[in-house]
């Protein structure tokens, strides 16, 4: 019936494949065979779901469980969700195509607090009651993983569970302890009041938030067993770490469509805005053995002619060279390219460029996050603007002529000079170009980035207020006119969802009625810009008695309580607040490689060592 029905209504929306499943590599297994049916929800479209390479492993770590189904479900577009509307279509796993109110557990991906109000709407879509509270058995249990579960308070009003750390490690305890729950027929207060003993599982129905007079935590009081304190869990050996040996290949264009695979977790710079620096310590690698052998069955078994090497450094792995060499011995006779993709500028070189472009030439980009040196140093980013103008001599001397800068607006103690040392930076680059290069008809295109900063948990910078939003415009205004250099293109991100992200990211769980009443106001999809609308934002927090400003425009006192502060992210608090105190003055933090910063993210490993 249901192919039915969307063959009636496909001819009219856009990209059609996104809907109809079916792909190479995709499992379907007999329902009436397993024991444990897993929605694996990403809140965006098709194209940005499928390229999410943590979804990737997680949809083949269940499925190689005999007793588990695992199917994938995305956010369908705008134009699609009218169409399943009026036709009485609900939200379906693309592997069956049963409404998503068949399915055991229902698993959100967090990536980004723009797409909360998706949630919302999947479940709706999906014939799932919303609140957590409207849902009293175990049918239907709600849960959610990822960067954004590091401050889960806004979302607890809708999921009875969030897995704190990596998924690969987690996961199962989830499924196995759901699977004796059934059998032993307990109720979802009893199966919640277990989970929480597993280490790394936050149950927020187990926990009491008191506030005080002016609106800040006064506190989190845990009830009926649950530990006072949440800290992650993480895979301490990645090379016996599960990993997929095929991927769903995608029957349409996906934003990232190739093959991937991850040289390590963690990274080993400390830059103070990045969340995932910190949440993802500490450094784990994974050998150049057994990084081979999953890129060769990942090639072999899904046919992808590029592949990837994923992490938040790449030229930080200590092996690359030889695992590049590795690599271009297996990929050159297939014509399949290398990509590599978070190249640091103090870490490019011709060796390495070389490497990259014997299959194909693609851009380079370099985040030089900053424009001046003081306010890199703020920032702890560890390069200097040398490190950006040689990086690009030596592309521009190997024939590349498309170059990617990005920087921030916005970040602690900016000044008109820092914004004025973009524009210097970018001339630079120009005059590099001019100066390197035997071609000059062929053209260059540099392109300057500039988004938003945005404050977030469990960072040096969690205590900072955010530029507001007439302090993002200005300065966006300014950036337009002093950005006047030829073949330098430069583009900026949409104020007003930088701040709604802001808003959200540093909320508490008062926000849930915020957030629910903005979905009830129209708002989805607010990550994308056609589709963002910042004034019924507004409005459902005036509506709920909250003031966003309260969230993003403060700045905290350091001994403020946070509504994250029980869930942990293996970085101690002491030393986020060191590195904030050290920000103040411009000191910069070696990184992890040189010195170690005592961030205390050794102690979740066995021995206390670090893989640096």
């Amino acid at each position: 019936m249901l192919h039915t029905a969307l063959e009636q209504i496909l001819p009219r929306v856009q990209k059609p494949a996104r809907y109809v499943g079916g792909e190479w590599g995709s499992v379907t297994k007999d329902k009436n065979n397993v024991d444990l049916r897993f929605a694996f929800c990403f809140p965006d479209v098709y194209e940005v779901g499928m390229s999410h390479l943590g979804s990737r492993i997680l949809y083949g770590l269940l499925n190689d469980q005999k007793n588990i189904w695992c199917e994938r479900v995305f956010a369908p577009w705008i134009d699609m969700e009218d169409e399943m509307r009026r036709a009485g279509i609900p939200l379906y796993g693309l592997e069956s195509g049963d409404p998503l109110s068949d399915f055991d557990i229902i698993g959100f991906t967090l990536q980004y607090e723009l797409s909360f109000t998706n949630i919302l709407n999947m479940l709706d879509l999906g014939g799932v009651p919303i609140l957590a509270k409207d849902r009293p058995g175990l049918k239907n249990l709600v849960v959610a993983g990822g960067p954004c579960a590091y401050n889960p308070e806004p979302l607890c009003d809708f999921i009875d569970l969030f897995m704190i750390g990596d998924g690969e490690e987690i996961m199962l305890d989830l499924t196995n302890l759901y699977q004796s729950a059934v059998q032993r027929g307990l109720s979802k207060h009893e199966f919640l009041v277990e989970a929480a003993k597993i280490p790394g599982m936050y149950v927020p129905a187990l926990y009491e938030v008191s506030y005080k007079e002016d609106g800040t935590i006064e506190a989190i009081t845990p009830k009926d067993g649950a530990p006072a304190f949440v800290q992650k869990r993480i895979v301490r050996d990645l090379d016996t770490m599960y990993y997929p040996d095929y991927f769903v290949v995608p029957s349409t264009d996906i934003v990232f469509d190739r093959a991937m695979i991850e040289l390590f977790r963690g990274c080993p710079r400390g830059c103070r805005f990045c969340q995932a620096g910190h949440t993802y310590r500490p450094l784990r690698r994974k050998s150049k053995e057994t990084l081979m052998k999953q890129a060769e069955a990942i090639l072999k078994n899904s046919g992808y002619e590029e592949i990837s090497l994923s992490s938040l450094s790449t030229s930080d792995y200590g092996e690359l060279s030889e695992l590049t060499e590795c690599m271009l011995d297996y990929c050159e006779p297939r014509h399949i390219s290398l990509s590599l993709p978070s190249l640091r500028a103090d870490s490019f070189s011709s060796e390495l460029m070389q490497r990259v472009q014997k299959v194909r030439k693609s851009g380079l980009t370099f985040a030089c996050e900053a424009g001046t040196q003081r306010l890199r140093d703020v920032i702890n980013k560890n390069i200097t603007e040398d490190d950006v103008l040689h990086a690009c001599e030596i592309a521009f001397k190997g024939g590349w002529n498309n170059v990617k800068l990005y920087f921030m607006i916005g970040l602690p103690t900016e000044t008109s000079e820092d914004l004025d040392g973009i524009s210097e930076i970018c001339k630079k680059v120009a005059y590099c170009w001019r100066m390197n290069t035997d071609n000059r008809q062929r053209g260059v295109k540099i392109t300057a980035s500039a988004s938003c900063f945005v404050p977030k948990p469990q960072t040096p910078f969690q205590w900072d207020a955010q530029n507001s939003l007439e302090e993002f415009r200005g300065k966006q205004d300014y950036m337009k006119k002093i950005m006047r250099t030829k073949n330098v293109t430069y583009n900026w991100h949409d104020a007003e969802t930088s701040v709604m992200e802001g808003v959200i990211a540093r909320g508490d769980r008062r926000q849930g009625a915020a957030i629910y009443t903005a979905w009830k106001n129209g708002c989805k999809f607010d990550g994308w810009d056609q589709c963002f609308s910042y004034e019924k934002w507004m409005d459902a927090f005036a509506s709920c008695g909250l003031d966003p400003k309260f969230y993003a425009y403060r700045q905290r006192p350091l001994d403020e309580l946070f509504p994250w502060d029980h869930i942990g992210c293996g970085t101690l608090k002491d030393h986020l607040k060191r590195e904030w105190e050290r920000s103040r003055q411009a000191i910069v933090t070696p990184d992890c490689m040189q010195q170690c910063a005592a961030c205390g993210s050794n102690r979740l490993l066995e021995g206390g060592k670090c893989c640096v």
